[in-house]
């Protein structure tokens, strides 16, 4: 029973290691997808900024024309007044205070939309950060996925190439030894060659008396008789 669970364990640990596995080598294509989703939100929300930005720039612009046309109507109030004309001077205080709450309104709306276009400029900026450190840890995980893959393939031919080496090592050591013995028989095959005319020739000079056997006992029995005669006169 031990060794059933055993196994079955050991095939959970094996499925669990595919898997992720499967997961890790479409992690960057995951990965690059992601990028490219947050880059087109990303661009999305630029858009949006510029148009907020477009109507807060109209609504400064009609604060600033309602601020002066309010400046202006007070000048005409006020020279209502000098002439003593209240009655006219009050018409243009009416006039005023219809440009005044425009103008509120105005104000209002421009104050709204600086305060939406401080927000999106925030956001924007921090979706910029983080899509530009995530595509730096994209860039350097592919590098070292590259770099790795190239250490893996040289350490794999470096030792297929030690093997292969040591093969030829042994191939080249074999045919040294076997020209080494080829040329050591060569050389007595030589050695025998030029021996050979040279023993015919004194065998040929012993048969026909010219050259006296050296190795014979009655030559050497006849050069010892001549010493003895020698010594005897």
């Amino acid at each position: 029973m031990n060794v059933w669970i055993k196994l079955l364990t050991a095939l959970r640990g094996g499925a669990n290691e595919v898997g992720e596995a499967l997961a890790d080598s479409q992690a960057l294509r995951i990965l690059d997808q992601e990028i490219r989703d947050a880059d087109q939100e990303l661009r999305q929300s630029r858009e949006a900024l510029a148009e907020i930005m477009a109507k807060q720039k109209l609504a400064a612009e009609r604060v600033s024309k309602g601020e002066a046309k309010v400046a202006e109507y007070e000048q005409y109030a006020l020279k209502a007044l000098a002439a003593d004309n209240e009655a006219l001077a009050t018409e243009v205080a009416e006039k005023i205070a219809a440009l005044e709450a425009e103008l509120a309104v105005d104000r209002e709306q421009a104050a709204g939309f600086a305060a939406s276009v401080a927000r999106l400029r925030q956001a924007v900026s921090q979706a910029e950060g983080h899509i530009r450190r995530l595509k730096q840890q994209v860039d350097t995980v592919k590098a070292t996925e590259t770099v790795q893959r190239a250490q893996l393939a040289v350490a794999q031919r470096h030792g297929g190439s030690q093997a292969k080496l040591h093969t030829a090592v042994e191939s080249l050591e074999r045919i040294k030894q076997r020209q080494a013995e080829r040329g050591a028989r060569l050389e007595a095959e030589a050695e025998l060659a030029a021996e050979q005319p040279q023993d015919s020739l004194e065998g040929k000079l012993r048969a026909a008396g010219i050259v006296p056997d050296s190795a014979s006992a009655a030559s050497v029995l006849a050069r010892l008789k001549g010493k003895a005669a020698q010594d005897a006169s």
